[in-house]
C-alpha cells in the first residue's frame, strides 16, 4: 500500500458518512495516473498554491487600497484565514479538510487588482459581464500554465465556482449555486466569517472605527476582541450544524440564531460604515478609472497588448482576452502600468 492509498484509507476510517472521499472523486476534465504520495486533493492544493495567480494574490486588495500599514489583508491573507477557519469547521465535522482547504485556497484566484471596484469596472465593460468566482474558475481550468489549466477534480472546481454570496443568503433555502459537497458549502461560512472578523479588525486598526463603534449585539454576542468574534461564528456554526431532517444522507449547515443575528447586523455595519466610507470610496473611484483606461488602451492599441500579454490564450475574444490580462494584475502591476502609459517621465 502506497502512501497515497494510506491516506485515503484513513479518510474511510475516520471521516463522517457526509465526508468527500478523495478517492470517489469524480475526477478530473483530463485524466491523469494517480500520485503515489498525495490524494487528488492534496495534489490540487499543491497545484493551487504553486500557481502564478496565487502569489499574485499578495499584491490584491481585499478592503483597503494600497493600506499604509502592513498589518491589513491582502486577497492572499484573506485566503489563508478562511482556509484556516475551514480547517478548524472541518475537522470538528469530520468533514475532508484536504478538500475544504484547496477549495479555500483557490476561491479567490480571479479577482481583480483594487478588490470589488475591480470586480465592478470589468462587469460593465466586458460583454457578457464579470465575477470573480467564474473568473476564478477560469484561472484553474484555462488561463495557467499558458492555456492547459490545472486540471483540478470536479468536486474543487464546483467549490470554487459556487463559494460566493453576494450578499445573500449564505446557505439559502434552495439547493440552487450551492456547491455539491458539504465541504464547498462549509468554505461560504468559512468565508464569511474571515471576512467580517478581519474587515472590522482593519477599519479598527485604520482608525475608520473605534471599538466602541460596533453595534452593542455584536459586542455582546460575538465579544470585543477579533479572536474571540472568529471563535464565536466558528462555534455558532459548529453548535447548529446537523444532518438534515428527513435526510439523513445530507448534512445541514445552519448557525446559532444569535450569533447569526449578530453576522448579519455586522455585515450590514460593514457595509455601511466601511465598505461605503470616504476612506475606501475615494480610493476605489481612482482605482475604477485606471481599470477602465487599462482595459480601453489594450483594446485600441493590440500590437502593445500582444506584448504585455504573452501568456494569455489566444482562443476567446479580443474583450475576454484583455479581461482576462487585467483580471490577472496585481494592484501594483496595474498602478505601474498605468504610470507608463499615462502619466509623464519624471
Amino acid at each position: 500500500m502506497n502512501t497515497r492509498e494510506k491516506q485515503e484509507q484513513l479518510e474511510r476510517e475516520t471521516l463522517s458518512s457526509f465526508a468527500t472521499l478523495s478517492a470517489k472523486s469524480r475526477g478530473r476534465m483530463r485524466p491523469e495516473v494517480d500520485c503515489l504520495l498525495r490524494t487528488a486533493f492534496q495534489r490540487d492544493r499543491d497545484r493551487i498554491v504553486y500557481c502564478r495567480s496565487f502569489r499574485n494574490l499578495k499584491h490584491k486588495t481585499q478592503v483597503f487600497l494600497a493600506p499604509s500599514g502592513d498589518h491589513c489583508r491582502t486577497r492572499l491573507t484573506h485566503t489563508l484565514e478562511v482556509s484556516a477557519i475551514g480547517r478548524t469547521l472541518a475537522r470538528a465535522l469530520d468533514l475532508n479538510e484536504d478538500l475544504v482547504e484547496t477549495i479555500a485556497l483557490g476561491h479567490d484566484l480571479g479577482h481583480t487588482p483594487f478588490g470589488h471596484a475591480g470586480e465592478t469596472v470589468l462587469n460593465e465593460l466586458v460583454p457578457g459581464g464579470f465575477s470573480h468566482y467564474r473568473q476564478s474558475l477560469r484561472v484553474v481550468d484555462v488561463l495557467e500554465n499558458q492555456g492547459d489549466g490545472l486540471n483540478l477534480t470536479y468536486e474543487v472546481r464546483d467549490g470554487i465556482a459556487n463559494h460566493s454570496k453576494g450578499y445573500g443568503e449564505v446557505i439559502p433555502a434552495g439547493s440552487h449555486g450551492l456547491p455539491e459537497t458539504a465541504e464547498g458549502c462549509l468554505v461560504r461560512y468559512a468565508d464569511i466569517i474571515a471576512y467580517l472578523g478581519h474587515d472590522l479588525d482593519d477599519a479598527i486598526h485604520s482608525d475608520i472605527l473605534r471599538e466602541e463603534d460596533v453595534p452593542e449585539e455584536c459586542r455582546l454576542v460575538l465579544g470585543a476582541s477579533h479572536s474571540r468574534r472568529v471563535m464565536a461564528m466558528i462555534e455558532g456554526v459548529i453548535s447548529h450544524t446537523k444532518p438534515a431532517a428527513g435526510d439523513l444522507s445530507r448534512l445541514a449547515f445552519a448557525v446559532d440564531p444569535r450569533v447569526g443575528s449578530a453576522m448579519q447586523n455586522l455585515r450590514e455595519f460593514l457595509f455601511h460604515r466601511v465598505y461605503r466610507s470616504p476612506q475606501v470610496h475615494n480610493e476605489f473611484v481612482k482605482a475604477r478609472k485606471i481599470l477602465r483606461d487599462l482595459f480601453r488602451y489594450c483594446l485600441e492599441h493590440r500590437d502593445f497588448f500582444e506584448s504585455e500579454a504573452r501568456g494569455v490564450p489566444r482562443s476567446s475574444s479580443m474583450e475576454r482576452r484583455v479581461c482576462d490580462f487585467i483580471a490577472s494584475l496585481s494592484d501594483r502591476q496595474a498602478q505601474n502600468l498605468y504610470n507608463r502609459l499615462f502619466m509623464p517621465a519624471t
